[in-house]
């Protein structure tokens, strides 16, 4: 009887073995089939890591590195991280506090006493953006007074504040309003506190420790450097070719002549390195769970409202996720994202080096993957390249004012208002014919004899004809 009932239990125990092999084929398919479909629709060129319990269950690279010498990406493939850097500023923050060296609720003029004018401002209000101090990335500041033949350091921000004195956007506490200065006087307080740059003590008191090999500050066009197996940052012109992001066409923007500021951008990395950083997040190895619990902690303004972001992660509760923290980021070509499920362990990290009004990261889909729902039926394919050499005209109607361009660009659709500024833009394929641009609110739906176009933009229709 026992022996018998050890087979019972080990035909169980195989059966569900397999059960759960199958399931994860069946992911990994999914998000391979996502990310497939974004890729050919030029929606995605990037990096992907998707992990349970810090088990890596997909990973894989789509595109290039370099669209000049077709260096293809792989899954050590390094990038900036834009925004997703802020994170690193708040835990240098937190090991400053740890070491007693500072507190978060000191004023900032104790250590910045250049900005004694922005007086009950202090180093939390920074971290969780409620200092109202205005975002240097979008004032006249920099915008109209500064000499774009230079390039702006942390010092710079700290002295051009100091000249203009620039109000507050509000009173600190008031509200919550997202601003990369106070990152980067975060930084400058780190490295006044510190006696090392930015650099120097994110490397010695995170990477190493942790052995993030391939993390690190860097300013492509501050500092540049020959960086190995580095995604190069990319845009599109007008014709959605490749142009790159700190070319000599972008000479005069944000991305050069403000490239040199570190604390809210410039930490580099990449999939590996950025998985070690999730999983010491569930230790004490870095960090204890008071400091965790602060970090991760949503608070309330004066006015009442929630103010859902922590210590450099944006805070949220999902009835089917779970606690959901996470962080994207935006600088020249790149688009990152780094999302982290507590409660249940799940974690999903996306770098991308290209990035185009049509640029996605499919979260939506991969949750539902991850979690056995349901993906809606309607959802993207790779486009035939046939079918669009077909589709390929130009539509017009009496009912609609302009011409509309429709073009087969590197087996993608494209179009082009004919007579108008606004660049082409890229389209996604869905079954039947559908094309949508879904930042556009634009959905092009073809007739089987391609001799006509539904097009519905922002809600109205209208039939176009093939003229040509």
């Amino acid at each position: 009887m026992f022996k018998i009932s050890i087979v019972i239990l080990f035909i169980l125990y195989s059966k569900l073995s397999l059960a759960q092999t199958d399931d994860q084929t069946e992911k990994i398919r999914m998000l391979d089939s996502v990310y497939q479909a974004l890729h050919a629709s030029g929606s995605f060129n990037g990096n992907v890591l998707i992990a349970e319990k810090g088990k890596v269950i997909f990973k894989k690279s789509y595109g290039f590195a370099d669209a000049v010498t077709q260096q293809k990406l792989n899954p050590q493939s390094i990038f900036e991280l834009a925004s997703v850097s802020k994170q690193f500023t708040a835990i240098g923050i937190v090991l400053l506090k740890k070491q007693g060296k500072l507190d978060y609720d000191d004023p900032i003029s104790k250590y910045l006493p250049e900005l004694a004018f922005y007086e009950g401002v202090t180093i939390r209000n920074l971290l969780v953006h409620t200092s109202g101090v205005p975002d240097y990335l979008y004032m006249d500041v920099f915008r109209e007074k500064w000499d774009k033949t230079k390039m702006a350091a942390n010092a710079d921000v700290i002295t051009e504040f100091a000249k203009y004195r620039p109000p507050l956007d509000f009173q600190p506490n008031e509200k919550s309003q997202y601003s990369n200065t106070g990152y980067a006087l975060l930084a400058s307080i780190i490295e006044r506190v510190s006696g090392k740059t930015y650099g120097q003590f994110l490397k010695a008191n995170i990477f190493r420790p942790l052995h993030m090999k391939n993390t690190f500050i860097y300013r492509p066009v501050y500092a540049p450097e020959k960086i190995k197996n580095y995604a190069q940052a990319y845009g599109t012109d007008s014709l959605l070719n490749y142009v790159s992001a700190y070319g000599i066409e972008n000479k005069f923007t944000t991305y050069n002549y403000l490239d040199g500021v570190v604390g809210a951008r410039t930490v580099h990395s990449n999939l590996e390195d950025l998985l070690k950083w999730d999983r010491v997040l569930y230790t004490d190895q870095l960090i204890g769970l008071e400091d965790k619990r602060e970090i991760f902690a949503s608070t309330k303004t004066k006015n009442g409202k929630a103010n859902d972001y922590g210590f450099g992660w944006v805070l949220s509760q999902n009835e089917k996720y779970g606690k959901i923290v996470n962080h994207s980021g935006s600088w020249a070509g790149y688009i990152t994202y780094i999302e982290r499920h507590p409660d249940n362990d799940k974690t999903i990290i996306l770098l991308q080096n290209v990035n185009t009004p049509n640029s996605k990261v499919a979260l939506g889909e991969v949750r539902k993957i991850l979690y056995g729902i349901k993906l809606p039926a309607n959802r993207m394919i790779v486009a035939n390249s046939q079918e669009l050499d077909k589709i390929a005209g130009t539509y017009s109607s009496q009912d609609y004012p302009s011409r509309i361009v429709v073009f087969n660009k590197g087996n993608r659709l494209a179009a082009h208002y004919a007579g108008s500024p606004v660049s082409a833009f890229a389209m996604d394929a869905y079954p039947d014919h559908t094309f949508k641009c879904e930042p556009w609110d634009v959905t092009m739906v073809f007739s089987a004899g391609e001799n006509s176009m539904l097009l519905t933009e922002y809600g109205k229709q209208y039939t176009l004809k093939k003229q040509n």
